[in-house]
Order: C-alpha cells, then sequence, then structure tokens
C-alpha cells in the first residue's frame, strides 16, 4: 500500500472499476470468491417466489387480471357487438367532475360520489387526425379501495363494466347481465 500525502495509513486505494486493489492490511492478496460474497449477503439472489405463486404478481397485474375474468362473461355474450372496444387499465383517474360543488359526472363516467371508477371513451379521431376506437377506461386504486377481497374486486369490476358495455351499447344494464349473480 502506498502512502501519499495527507493520506490515512487505512487508506487504501480503489481501482478505476470500482473495486479495491484486493489487498489486506497485512499485503496479501486475497481472491474475492462467491463463496466469501455469500457469506456477507451480497451474493446470487435467486427467485424468492415460482411463476405459478399468485403472490408473484404485483397489485397491477392482478387487478387486470381480475378486469379479464370480470369482462370474459359480457363479452362471451356479446362478442359481435363488442368488437371495436377495448378495454383499459389507468391507476388513478385524471378527469374532473363537471360541477365540482354538486358533482355531477357526465353518462360516460361511473362514479361513487366524488370518485370516477370507470370511464367510457367513445370511438373519434384524435389530435392527430388519427382513428381512435372505443375504449372502457377501468381506474385500479379507487376500485380497489372499495373492495375487501379479491372476490369483492371481481365482482365490482364486473358490475362496473356491466353498466359500461350498456353506455356503450345503449341499453339498460339488465339486458347487459340479466342474472346478476352470475
Amino acid at each position: 500500500m502506498r502512502r501519499g500525502r495527507n493520506r490515512s495509513p487505512y487508506h487504501v486505494r480503489v481501482s478505476p472499476h470500482g473495486s479495491s486493489s484486493g489487498q489486506s492490511r497485512s499485503g496479501r492478496t486475497r481472491p474475492s470468491t462467491s463463496r466469501s460474497a455469500t457469506r456477507r449477503g451480497r451474493g446470487m439472489r435467486g427467485v424468492l417466489l415460482p411463476e405459478s405463486v399468485p403472490g408473484r404478481r404485483s397489485r397491477a397485474q392482478q387487478f387486470d387480471a381480475a378486469v379479464l375474468e370480470a369482462f370474459a362473461p359480457i363479452e362471451r355474450r356479446w362478442h359481435e357487438r363488442l368488437m371495436k372496444l377495448d378495454i383499459a387499465v389507468d391507476d388513478v383517474p385524471k378527469i374532473r367532475a363537471v360541477d365540482p360543488t354538486s358533482v355531477t359526472w357526465p353518462p360516460e363516467v361511473v362514479a361513487e360520489g366524488p370518485v370516477p371508477l370507470s370511464r367510457l371513451i367513445p370511438a373519434g379521431v384524435d389530435k392527430r387526425g388519427a382513428t381512435v376506437r372505443a375504449r372502457i377506461v377501468v381506474f385500479r386504486r379507487p376500485l380497489e379501495r372499495r373492495a375487501r377481497s379479491t372476490r369483492d374486486l371481481t365482482a365490482l369490476v364486473h358490475d362496473v363494466l356491466v353498466e359500461q358495455v350498456a353506455t356503450y351499447l345503449g341499453v339498460t344494464p339488465d339486458v347487459v347481465d340479466p342474472d346478476p349473480l352470475d
């Protein structure tokens, strides 16, 4: 170990790659082995949960699966009329009420009080002139906060999707899902 100006005897020179020179205080060089790194908790980390375990999925992935599960019976029944409809998930709503004091929402928004749960965006043309398909946007966080369990979440998402599909088709929710227990 070299001593330079203004250096303490405990200073170790660091190589350009960010690792120490490999010398111990006694001056011996010691190779860095995976065994010593593992013993100190800096070794390779393996997969904590296998792919098949539900705990491996994030909340967003679990919510996406709940939306697909809730939409499946609606899509099976109305497949032909829903071919041009997209389903999207957003974390939080980025829309405001028409009248914030009385909290009135347009008919294409399903809300609980001042909090929107989903929104139907009709087909049209965007700012660049490209055609846009109709889309139902489901807001993840407000729905997750209202559900107590995964089963409740799937049922709530199903109810919201039934209302939105009914608005899209121009029918009542009873026509879209005649058996609410299904």
